[in-house]
């Protein structure tokens, strides 16, 4: 194997499968990342067997040459220090050779490493995805859908299927939930799928946080197929695949209150920041509470107490507040997530109760909605 690359391509491509390689994977290989030559350009892969990335960079696009190609063939190099070579080779352009004993040749300019390759016959081979679940959804709006979502997930172990985010396709709408028992976030969209019908499927959050790193901010599309066990999100130059979580996701739509007893209309930015405010105090043993209690007038008080530190007071004034008086304590962190998801100048948080469930939503717009339960406090 011998090519001629540009070195821009190269470090992009190595990075964005780098995502997918893991140091501690039970299989050696995986450690590596697999590069495969062929006369249409080279093919890079990264996996740790839960998520695989292949990354594809053509010999010309536009009509410029990025890669001349001059022996095709395959390795697999360590990626820890294939992508720190890469990175900072001196020239613009790099030529890679594979000798017959597999030790390859890094060039550039006057700098050459000698690498030492593995065999990519004994690379593991990416899953064959044959769905007939398949939809396309612009790329910045997948983004916007993860980053409004995944934070919700739950990070403990001891219930998997909410360490990912349900997604659920019907009547040609995807909805994203997740939850950690504590709080949970909803995204819905309209989408166009291939062939109807409905279908739901749980995707671990790091996959998703991977993907959105991965991903560009633009309208282009990234087409979606889901099988019984795998994903796969497929854009112009990337194939990025992920394992799904095996259990039923609980149902979360009896969570949702049907009824509101108070009403309140808060600026975002001016309540994120009396919420930050008031959580610098505290204490972080005590999950970080903050208490909110509605005042006449539309005043709404925001405060905070610990013991050892002292006690912060805040009011700020609602847009409006209906219904019943409301004394009610719940997690600053939460309700700081919840808020910098929503793309919103104003929103309305409607409660049922000091110990119910209450939900967040932006003024404008129905399709991403918050959960939060509350804490109790004496």
């Amino acid at each position: 194997m011998k090519f001629i690359i540009q070195r821009d391509y190269l470090v992009r491509s190595v990075q964005d499968v780098m995502k997918a390689v893991s140091s501690r994977t039970t299989i050696p290989i995986l450690t590596g990342i697999k590069l495969v030559t062929t006369n249409e350009g080279v093919t890079l892969t990264g996996s740790d067997s839960d998520v695989s990335i292949e990354s594809f960079i053509p010999t010309e696009e536009a009509g410029d040459e990025i890669v001349e190609v001059k022996e095709t063939g395959s390795i697999v190099l360590q990626a820890r220090f294939f992508s720190e070579i890469v990175k900072k080779l001196p020239k613009d352009t790099v030529e890679i050779e594979v000798q017959s004993n597999l030790l390859t040749i890094i060039r550039s300019g006057k700098a050459e490493f000698n690498l030492n390759g593995l065999d990519a016959e004994e690379y593991p081979h990416l899953p064959q995805i044959e769905g007939n679940h398949g939809f396309s959804i612009p790329a910045d709006l997948l983004k916007n859908m993860i980053r409004q979502t995944v934070f919700a997930v739950s990070t403990s172990e001891t219930r998997p299927i909410l360490t990912g985010v349900n997604w659920k396709v019907e009547d040609n709408t995807l909805q994203c939930i997740a939850t950690d028992s504590h709080r949970l976030a909803m995204r819905t969209a309209n989408i166009e799928t291939e062939n109807g019908g409905s279908y739901s499927a749980v995707i671990p959050g790091k996959s998703l946080n991977e993907l959105s790193k991965i991903l560009d901010d633009t309208t282009d599309l990234v087409d979606i197929v889901i099988t019984e066990n795998q994903v796969l999100f497929k854009t112009k130059h990337l194939l990025f695949f992920s394992r799904l979580l095996d259990g039923n996701y609980p149902d979360t739509s009896r969570l949702i209150p049907t009824e509101s007893k108070t009403e309140i209309v808060l600026a975002t930015k001016e309540f994120l920041q009396s919420i930050d405010r008031a959580s610098l105090l505290a204490k972080e043993a005590n999950n970080n509470v903050v208490k909110f209690t509605t005042m006449p007038e539309g005043v709404v008080e925001i405060s905070s107490t610990s013991p050892e530190i002292g006690k912060v007071n805040e009011e700020i004034q609602s847009k409006s507040i209906d219904g019943e008086e409301l004394k009610i304590s719940f997690s600053a962190k939460y309700m700081m997530d919840a808020l910098k998801a929503l793309e919103s100048s104003e929103i309305r948080i409607s409660f049922t109760g000091a110990m119910r469930p209450f939900y967040i939503k932006a003024l404008d717009d129905d399709t991403v909605f918050h959960l939060i339960l509350p804490v109790r406090t004496y």
